[in-house]
């Protein structure tokens, strides 16, 4: 899966290249600084800067992954120094050097808020003031921003989330990396500060993970978990809270984009995180709908990137290079943005265009000034049933003629389709997912000439099935003429549970026979298929081990640990129609 141990790497990397702070020549770093918060918490900061004195605008990167794994980065920090920024570094409430208690995001917004205060008023600070960071230190940014920090002028919240419903779940599944996070990220360090027993250091608890993984990933109802009772009762509430609970209202970005006044350069990647593309393309959106008529100060980069810094820097994702231009100086592209918005130097960010994407299949990027892409179309194929003693159904233009037909799907929760990469991030050759009881694939003729999407991928599937609840996956492929086939996006950007098929929390389930229509609408990619290559969508109810499994008995894996077999079927019909839009767009010219 993509693990959330990612979102640890990701943390450490971002600053990695690190040399003894004897070492550091034209740098001055402060040490356990106390940041006092509101409330009186005190929180614990490194400030670097440069040693010739003076005033300084300032960049703050706030984490739980331990500032002392960050502190003396040769990356982003370093050469923001030698630019003339100070950079605080400062762990999050309750996590290594800082005080109080640690429950994820809670109270990222206002010690946000209080930290930038704290930074502007510091005798080496300007006053201006920007933040970055990836994953959490992301999500701190937004819950930051919508709290109006006068300082803030310019964030970069790079690969991180714009939704709850997104961000803990999927379509109403629960993200079940949330486990892998807490296990290697978050519960050694509670572990040591509590004096508990049991791993307290990143390598005692990826030991103890190669032993428990399989145990604690299976195990059923998942709030009877015992391993982080004692550490992070946090993990058991939010699974009390389905998707759309007003519970949730204090992670919800929707609706306040109109709060945040700093200018938000937004990135991510076709194979980050399932919430990481659609959180960019959210949030970007979001401003610029909340700015109008006035410039959106927003920019929105994708391109063919796992999660993490040093993917953005690569230029292959998984087991597939994406050529020479795909990568992107992560570190210039943070300062340039900065320099911009937080010292006000003209310069190469005013110039750039506001939406920037990695068209894979082409092996370049595109550019506009808005998204979707002008002369984006929504042309729809349909999905319709093998014909003869062909496996795999077709994807025609045309809707399925009389009489109604039906895909079939096997769907047994306690034997459920996995991954042949096991959850490994990125493209890799699935062709050997075919032909098996557990799914349905179908696929257009070969293109007689290229064609080209970016956006949103969208189906809609009439569906039945003979048992109350279960969940339908969506995967999009390009099959090349030697039998290759690439995923297009990470898995789970394209799920959706039946009970949640009205957004929640309420759930819905299905009467045995009744024909519900899903919409699985949070799919984005971008990509060329050359001529002689098909596309191809995979559709199953499961992809163990992303995302937790449904028993399918109406019941959810939170309170039971019994499951259900059934079938789920596909309807191919005038009136039950099953169907997949996709954005076209014209080909840019090489």
């Amino acid at each position: 899966m993509l693990t959330s141990g990612l979102r640890l790497t990701l943390g450490v990397s971002l600053l990695a290249g690190a040399q003894p702070l004897s070492a550091q020549g034209d740098v001055r770093v402060d040490t356990a600084l106390a940041v006092p918060m509101r409330d009186g918490i005190v929180l614990t900061a490194d400030v670097w800067r440069p040693a010739t004195g003076g005033r300084f605008p300032v960049l703050i990167y706030r984490t739980p992954y331990d500032r002392g794994e960050a502190a003396g980065g040769a990356g982003v920090v370093r050469a923001a120094v030698a630019r003339g920024y100070a950079v605080v570094l400062q762990d999050v409430r309750g996590r290594y050097g800082s005080g109080g208690e640690f429950e994820p995001y809670r109270h990222e917004g206002k010690d946000g808020y209080d930290t930038i205060g704290w930074a502007a008023r510091q005798p080496w600070s300007t006053g201006a003031v920007g933040t970055f960071g990836l994953s959490y230190p992301g999500a701190v940014q937004w819950l930051t921003a919508i709290e109006q920090p006068p300082a803030l002028k310019a964030m970069v919240p790079a690969m991180t989330y714009s939704t709850p419903e997104s961000f803990w779940y999927s379509g109403g599944v629960w993200d079940g990396s949330w486990l892998d996070w807490t296990w290697l990220n978050i519960a050694p360090d509670l572990r040591r500060r509590r004096h508990l027993p049991g791993p307290q250091t990143g390598d005692a608890a990826s030991a103890a993970w190669e032993r428990d993984e399989s145990r604690t990933r299976r195990h059923r109802p998942l709030r009877t978990l015992a391993d982080f009772k004692d550490i992070a009762p946090w993990y058991y509430n939010w699974m009390r809270h389905p998707p759309r609970d007003p519970w949730w209202r204090w992670a919800a970005l929707d609706g306040r984009y109109g709060r945040v006044r700093a200018a938000v350069l937004n990135l991510s990647g076709w194979f980050d995180e399932p919430y990481g593309p659609g959180g960019a393309v959210a949030n970007y959106e979001g401003l610029v709908q909340a700015r109008r008529p006035a410039a959106p100060r927003a920019r929105l980069v994708l391109g063919a990137w796992t999660h993490g810094v040093g993917a953005v820097g690569s230029t292959k994702a998984g087991d597939r290079n994406f050529g020479e231009d795909a990568d992107l100086d992560y570190t210039e592209a943070v300062l340039g943005w900065m320099d911009r918005y937080v010292k006000g130097v003209p310069g190469g960010a005013e110039r750039d265009p506001a939406v920037q994407v990695f068209v894979m299949g082409a092996n370049r990027w595109r550019t506009a000034e808005s998204w979707p892409l002008p002369g984006t179309r929504a042309d729809t194929l349909y999905l319709q049933p093998p014909r003869g003693s062909a496996k795999t159904g077709r994807l025609l233009p045309q809707p399925a003629a009389a009489p109604p037909e039906e895909s079939v799907i096997i769907s047994d929760p306690a034997a459920p389709l996995a991954d042949p990469y096991d959850g490994r991030a990125g493209a890799h050759d699935y062709r050997k997912l075919v032909d098996r009881p557990q799914l349905a694939v179908f696929e257009t003729p070969p293109f007689a000439a290229a064609r080209e999407i970016i956006g949103p991928v969208i189906a809609e599937l009439a569906v039945s099935a003979s048992v109350p609840d279960f969940d339908v996956w969506l995967q999009l492929y390009d099959v090349a003429p030697d039998g290759t086939v690439w995923n297009l996006s990470s898995p789970g950007t394209a799920l959706l549970r039946a009970s949640y098929r009205q957004g929640g929390p309420a759930r819905h389930l299905v009467n045995k026979g009744e024909v519900v229509q899903l919409k699985l609408d949070r799919m984005l990619t971008a990509n060329r298929f050359l001529p002689g290559h098909r596309l191809r969508i995979v559709v199953s109810t499961a992809f163990f081990p992303f995302f937790s499994i449904n028993p399918q008995t109406g019941a959810q894996e939170f309170e039971t640990a019994k499951s259900r077999p059934g079938e789920i079927r596909i309807h191919h019909s005038t009136r039950d129609v099953s169907r997949l839009i996709l954005p076209t767009v014209p080909l840019a010219q090489d």
